[in-house]
C-alpha cells in the first residue's frame, strides 16, 4: 500500500502504557536532535527549518516563583528591529492562569488567542510537544491535546527557537521524518470503496471509507488510522468487522459534544453493552490524530497520538475472520494501514 506520509504526534514511539509495555514502532524513518540544559533565555537556530511532520519536544520545570514564560518560533534572531515571531506560546500564571498565543509581524502583535485550560503548575515538570502541520501548529502538554494555532506566517520563514521567562528547560528535541520517503508497511489495507472518492491530489481518503486488510487479523497485528477531526464535529466511528456477516468486532465511536468515547460490538443482530470509561477524552475539533489499534490474544489496545487510551476485551472471538476496516462520520481521513 502507498503511504500518504501524514505527520505523527509521537514519532519516536507509540507506547501502550500497559503492564506488558508493548512498544509500537511505526515503519517510518525518524531523526532526532537534542539540546540539553540550555541557559534561559535561549535563542537557537533551527537547522534545516521546519517542515510538516516535525515535532518540537520540550521537557522542563516551572519554578515556584514563575509569573510567565514563552516559547517563540521566530523568523531570525534580530533584536532591533525585533524579528517576526510566527508562533508565540505564552503561559501566564497570575490569578487562575491562561495561555496566550499570538504572532508578531513587523514589530506589531496580532490578535491574541487565549486558552484558559492551564496544564502547567508552579514547581511541576512538563512536556510540551509542538507538532508542525501544513496549515497549523498543534500543541500537546503532558500527553494531552491543548490547542491549535493556524499559521499566520509561512513555515519557510521560521528558522529560530526562542525560550524566555521564568522556566527551567531540561531538553529540547527536534524530531523529524521524511514525509515523501515513507516505506509501505509489510501488510497493507486495500481500499474497497468510498462514497466520495479520494481527493484529486491524493491527500485525503473519502469518508465513509471501507478497506480490506491484505491478511487476516491475528494477535500482534497493528492498524494505524491517521486523520483530522472536522471543525464542527458531532461524532465519528471506526469499525473492525468480518467480511461474511453484519457483525462488528470493534466499534470505536468518539462523540464530541459530550466527550464520550463509546466502544461496543454488534453481534447476532444486536448491540452489546457500551463501554465508556476513559481517563481523558483524546479528541478536539480540527485536531490531527493518529489512532493505533493493537490486537493481542485477549483484547484490543488503542493509543491516540502516542498515548495509551483504552483496552477492549474481545467479544468476537474468531479474530482471523476480521478483515474489514470502516471509517465513518466527521473526519478527514489521511491514511489507513496495517502491519
Amino acid at each position: 500500500m502507498t503511504s500518504l506520509g501524514a505527520p505523527q504526534e509521537e514519532m519516536r514511539k507509540l507506547t501502550l502504557d500497559t503492564p506488558q509495555k508493548e512498544i509500537l514502532e511505526l515503519p517510518l524513518d525518524t531523526s532526532q536532535k537534542t539540546i540539553s540544559n540550555p541557559i534561559i533565555p535561549y535563542v537557537g537556530t533551527i537547522h534545516g527549518g521546519l517542515v510538516p511532520g516535525e515535532l518540537i519536544v520540550i521537557h522542563g520545570t516551572v519554578p515556584d516563583d514563575a509569573d510567565r514564560f514563552q516559547v517563540d518560533l521566530q523568523c531570525g534572531s534580530s533584536i532591533k528591529p525585533r524579528a517576526d515571531v510566527a508562533f508565540h506560546f505564552n503561559p501566564r500564571f497570575k490569578r487562575s492562569g491562561c495561555i496566550v498565543c499570538n504572532t508578531l509581524e513587523r514589530e506589531k502583535w496580532g490578535w491574541e488567542e487565549i486558552t484558559y485550560e492551564m496544564p502547567f503548575g508552579k514547581g511541576k515538570s512538563f512536556e510540551i510537544v509542538i507538532m508542525i502541520l501544513k496549515d497549523k501548529f498543534q500543541v500537546t502538554v503532558n500527553k494531552k491535546h491543548l490547542l491549535l494555532y493556524n499559521h499566520r506566517i509561512s513555515l519557510e520563514k521560521i528558522d529560530t527557537l526562542g525560550i524566555y521567562g521564568k522556566v527551567q528547560i531540561k531538553t529540547i528535541e527536534f524530531v523529524s521524518k521524511s514525509l515523501q520517503g515513507s516505506q509501505p508497511s509489510s501488510l497493507g489495507v486495500t481500499k474497497i470503496n468510498t462514497e466520495n472518492g479520494a481527493m484529486p491530489n491524493g491527500s485525503q481518503l473519502g469518508v465513509p471509507y471501507t478497506g480490506k486488510l491484505d491478511t487476516a487479523l491475528r494477535p500482534g497485528c497493528t492498524i494505524a488510522i491517521k486523520g483530522e477531526v472536522n471543525k464542527n464535529p458531532k461524532s465519528f466511528a471506526i469499525n473492525l468487522r468480518p467480511s461474511d456477516s453484519k457483525d462488528i468486532a470493534l466499534h470505536l465511536n468518539p462523540r464530541m459534544k459530550n466527550k464520550v468515547f463509546v466502544r461496543n460490538s454488534y453481534l447476532h443482530d444486536s448491540w452489546g453493552e457500551e463501554e465508556k470509561e476513559i481517563t481523558n477524552f483524546p479528541f478536539s475539533p480540527g485536531m490531527y490524530f493518529e489512532l493505533i489499534i493493537f490486537c493481542d490474544a485477549y483484547q484490543f489496545k488503542v493509543a491516540v497520538n502516542g498515548v495509551h487510551t483504552l483496552e477492549y476485551k474481545h467479544r468476537f472471538k474468531q479474530l482471523e475472520k476480521i478483515s474489514i476496516v470502516e471509517v465513518t462520520g466527521d473526519v478527514h481521513l489521511l491514511d489507513v494501514r496495517s502491519w
